[in-house]
């Protein structure tokens, strides 16, 4: 149901803007199409009623897929008529051969116009006729599609995100995966074994337990604690269909000493374990593996002595229900509003104690206003069904799941089912998830209170708040990085946008698709599907997705025709056989999003000019994209444009005026006209990471042409020969939320006058070199009402400081939760109490030499932590000198001891620098680990692929071991 709303909002969007814009409509044409835009609108409004049941019946079902389908097709005949309309060359110069080309052009566009009036003519009757039969089918169920008083869930639910960049809830969230509410007696025993020095020999841990039981959790929760006592870690997710070159990739990235700790998520067969392990070798340095499943045979194959352990992991205690249960509705472990205990008993009892369920329905009910609303807790009590028995099945803990999914606002629950395109564990950026939505017409806005991708972002935040999407990364902004669906949840996702006709994925587990199916969004997500891929009419198609492992089996471009999505991301293009040619992509005029990230083209055709609707192009990590088509510059429709550092742009690009993201600006001699052309033309720009690499005769203008950017929230400049001080002139917006000012010559000689409380009043994240902090700087900074994340560094060397005692006052840093003071002495006694009352995470640099008789430290007054009262980490730059190594030593005894005594008990990371020439060689040496693993990958690599056995989840090359 929430499908065909979402179908039908973008439609009527379009409606009312072509009889807006198009005054020369024909008559007849204009009245058919305002004709039909009221009974869209109608319908819609119904729809939107009809949405908010739980689950409405298989009529009303059935009348809105007819709806929704209607809806998929006017929208392409629309857009297509649009398309007819706009699509002259903008291109054209006007020189005197132009001119009497265009009067030419122009005479055909007026028989043009006339065939795509009768054209849009045309598709308006069919629609009429087709909503007549439906309007005729909504009187005769009339009675089926009335809501009932109190029938409903959506009258109590959330209607509206918030719009607001930083959720504070994200930050609760994240403490209770921290907190570990039921699990930390598991996690302190599975530390203990771990951690046994002892044992020399490689040990592994097998986590196992039902799906939602919290594995994953629990295994992040140790291998967060311990990863510290060893020398390198990783964390992989396997999955169903396990996509052993990322595994392997990441690997070789994380693991690069002898003692390690790897973590193996989410195994569910036996030959892929065998596969994996091979890699790993065996040594005597207490290396530790962690492994997570959830069939119990897979975790015995898991054990390869008998030193290894399973460990079980069971539902959660009635105590740590009721915890979990409460902690994420009022805030607070223990207690409840006195009517409401035996309702959370008895959801409790349906929730058997599976935290995947506690949460859901907690967050469920937390996201209501009146969240001590008894009707609507037996409302929800009696809606979940029977709950789930002891040991659980997937089936149950779904129908636990849906229940939240039909709470959900309908425009909420379109954007959940998009998640549906994306394969299991698949980390989905933010970035690549808000501007697809948009792309997609499911981000609309009634004003222009705030621009689409900042409500889209709000879209994510109530999506993480209610638990029905996993935040990735969370930064100390409060945004979330990435994210994640859960597997099970997944599966729900699935078989919805299956029955909706939503999405379809092709993965090797489905063997057909009904020919009488119109496909409207494909996921190609492995290359044994080729055959079935084959079959599928891509007529319809708005949206293609294809993942690495499915390259070989992508379809021609040229088979598309209203493709609005083209997400290619990590596909390596080369690979693609000789159908596969990216230059049809330029025929794609519906286009609106084009992913080519990390696709390893070299070149994008001049024709993408056509594309007169695209509003992202990604073309990071191509590779070999060396610069862009001039003819690019007449997307004037484009809003976010990102690049790698090496992709030169042309001239021309101030026409692209609705430009909002532009990442991968690169500031050169040769290029400084056009980046100054860009940034006194781009005035709505949010979002710009440029690189100033070389001194340019134009820079006292580029630093003034950013002050032309008064929309802009995030600015990251990464300075290498340029003069970073140039950016002291600077005159930043009060809307800035980001400041990164990186790289080789990026250091300041003082602190810009702009960094103030007044000037910068919704400053979230900053990063500053200096030459020398002072005390007024620190003053400064720490007035900052919203700054929640500092990184402070100075510049030279460390022991030419001067002496300078550093110090705020109590009231600074009220909303900051990480930040690093580096590179200059520092010590926590430098904040006092009721200072940085937020600050989770804290890094500060000590002089080992300070601590000698009758130095600036004092040990344990300086060194104390105590009034800092929401520490998490603490990490310790120490420079020591060759001859300070007493001092050394008694720094490091006072900050653990300081570590141990704070409540919090923070994890402590100390990194030691020695003022003088390493003797460690400086060559590169590759350890044995990553040797096996190259040597596996190798063998990997040159393994023939044939197709895999009907019904395995693994690919061929693993098959064959």
């Amino acid at each position: 149901m929430e499908v065909a709303v979402g179908a039908m909002h973008p439609l009527l969007h379009k409606l009312g803007e072509l009889l807006v814009g198009e005054l020369t409509l024909e008559r007849r044409v204009r009245e058919d199409v305002l004709s039909l835009h009221r009974e869209r609108a109608f319908m819609h409004a119904k729809l939107r009623e009809v949405a908010e049941l739980p689950r409405p019946g298989e009529q009303v079902a059935l009348w809105a897929r007819e709806v929704r389908e209607l809806s998929y097709d006017m929208d392409d005949a629309v857009d297509a008529f649009v398309v007819r309309l706009e699509g002259e060359d903008p291109a054209r110069g006007g020189g005197l051969k132009s001119r009497a080309h265009e009067l030419l052009k122009r005479t055909a566009r007026l028989f043009g116009k006339s065939k795509a009036l009768h054209q849009i003519a045309g598709a308006v009757g069919d629609a009429q006729a087709r909503a007549k039969q439906l309007g005729e089918l909504r009187q005769r169920y009339e009675m089926l599609l009335e809501l009932k008083d109190g029938g409903g869930m959506g009258s109590s639910g959330s209607t509206s995100a918030s719009i607001d960049q930083f959720d504070p809830r994200l930050w609760a969230m994240l403490r209770e995966a921290t907190e570990l509410v039921g699990v930390d007696g598991s996690r302190d025993q599975l530390i203990k074994v771990l951690s046994n020095g002892s044992e020399k020999n490689v040990r592994t841990v097998s986590i196992v337990g039902f799906g939602g039981v919290g594995k994953t959790t629990l295994a992040r929760a140790v291998y967060d604690r311990v990863k510290v006592q060893f020398d390198c870690a990783a964390f992989v997710s396997v999955s169903r269909n396990p996509d052993i070159t990322r595994i392997f990739k990441k690997m070789l990235y994380e693991l690069d000493e002898e003692k390690y700790l790897i973590v193996i998520d989410d195994i569910w067969d036996e030959k892929c374990w065998k596969f994996i392990k091979s890699a790993i070798p065996e040594n005597n340095c207490s290396s530790r593996i962690i492994t997570t499943t959830r069939i119990f045979s897979v975790s015995e194959a898991c054990r390869s002595s008998t030193d290894d352990m399973i460990y079980k992991v069971g539902p959660l205690s009635e105590s740590d229900s009721q915890r979990l249960f409460y902690m994420r509705i009022f805030g607070y472990r223990h207690g409840c509003p006195p009517e409401l205990e035996q309702v959370s008993r008895d959801i409790l009892k349906k929730c058997g104690g599976v935290p995947l369920a506690i949460i859901s329905i907690a967050s469920l009910l937390a996201s209501h206003k009146q969240f001590n609303a008894k009707d609507h807790w037996y409302t929800v009590l009696n809606s979940i069904g029977h709950g789930l028995r002891e040991g659980g099945s997937v089936k149950e803990m779904q129908t636990i799941l849906s229940y939240s999914y039909y709470d959900l606002p309908s425009h909420l629950k379109t954007c959940l089912l998009y998640l549906s395109i994306f394969p299991e564990d698949h980390e989905i950026e933010r970035n690549r998830l808000i501007w697809r939505w948009i792309a997609e017409g499911f981000v609309q806005h009634k004003n222009n209170s705030c621009n689409l991708y900042d409500l889209g972002e709000s879209y994510l935040n109530e999506l993480i708040n209610r638990s029905m999407v996993e935040p990735v990364g969370i930064d100390f902004e409060g945004r979330a990085q990435s994210c994640r669906v859960h597997d099970i949840v997944l599966d729900l996702l699935r078989s919805l946008s299956s029955e909706k006709n939503f999405v379809t994925i092709w993965d090797g587990t489905e063997q057909s698709t009904p020919s009488d199916i119109k496909v409207r969004r494909l996921s190609l997500q492995n290359s044994s599907t080729s055959s079935g891929s084959a079959t599928i009419s891509m007529l319809q198609v708005r949206s293609f997705t294809a993942f690495n492992l499915a390259v070989r089996s992508m379809p021609s471009l040229s088979r598309f025709q209203v493709l609005r999505v083209l997400d290619l991301e990590g596909c390596d293009l080369k690979k693609c056989g000789s159908h596969f040619k990216l230059s049809h992509v330029c025929n794609l005029s519906h286009l609106r999003y084009l992913g080519l990230r990390r696709t390893y083209i070299t070149e994008l055709p001049g024709e993408i000019r056509r594309l007169q609707f695209l509003q992202t192009l990604d073309v990071r990590g191509a590779h070999a994209l060396q610069e862009l088509p001039p003819s690019i510059s007449v997307l004037r429709k484009l809003m976010c444009l990102r690049l790698d550092w090496d992709t030169k742009l042309p001239n021309g690009l101030s026409n692209l005026t609705s430009l909002q993201e532009l990442t991968g600006l690169r500031v050169r001699q040769d290029s400084a006209n056009v980046v100054r052309e860009l940034l006194c033309s781009l005035t709505g720009l949010r979002v710009l990471t440029m690189r100033w690499e070389e001194t340019t005769d134009l820079d006292s203008d580029l630093v003034q042409s950013l002050g032309n950017l008064r929309e802009i929230q995030t600015l990251d400049v990464y300075v290498d020969g340029g003069h970073g001080d140039l950016i002291r002139s600077w005159v930043p917006p009060p809307c800035l939320r980001r400041f990164f000012s990186e790289g080789p010559t990026s250091h300041l000689s003082t602190l810009p006058p702009w960094v103030n409380s007044s000037s910068l009043p919704r400053l979230s994240s900053l990063d500053l070199r200096l030459s020398q902090v002072r005390q007024g700087d620190l003053q400064a900074i720490g007035a900052l009402p919203e700054l929640r994340s500092l990184r402070l560094r100075a510049t030279g060397r460390i022991e030419d400081r001067d002496t300078e005692r550093l110090a705020v006052g109590a009231s600074a840093f009220p909303s900051a939760r990480a930040c690093a003071f580096l590179h200059f002495a520092t010590a926590p006694s430098m904040f006092p109490r009721g200072a940085m009352p937020m600050a989770r995470r804290l890094e500060f640099s000590v002089r080992a030499w300070d601590a000698a008789r009758g130095g600036r430290l004092r040990l344990d007054d300086d060194l104390a932590m105590g009034h800092l009262p929401s520490l998490e980490e603490i990490s310790v730059e120490l420079w020591y000198r060759r001859i300070d190594g007493d001092e050394e030593e008694l720094v490091v005894a006072t900050l653990r001891r300081a570590a141990r005594s704070h409540p919090n008990r923070p994890t402590l990371r100390i990194n030691r620098k020695r003022r003088c020439v390493s003797s460690r060689p400086s060559c590169f040496c590759i350890c044995s680990l990553h040797i096996r693993v190259l040597m596996i990958c190798s063998s990997f690599f040159v393994t023939a692929a044939a197709h895999r056995p009907s019904g395995s989840i693994l690919p061929s090359h693993l098959e064959k071991e």
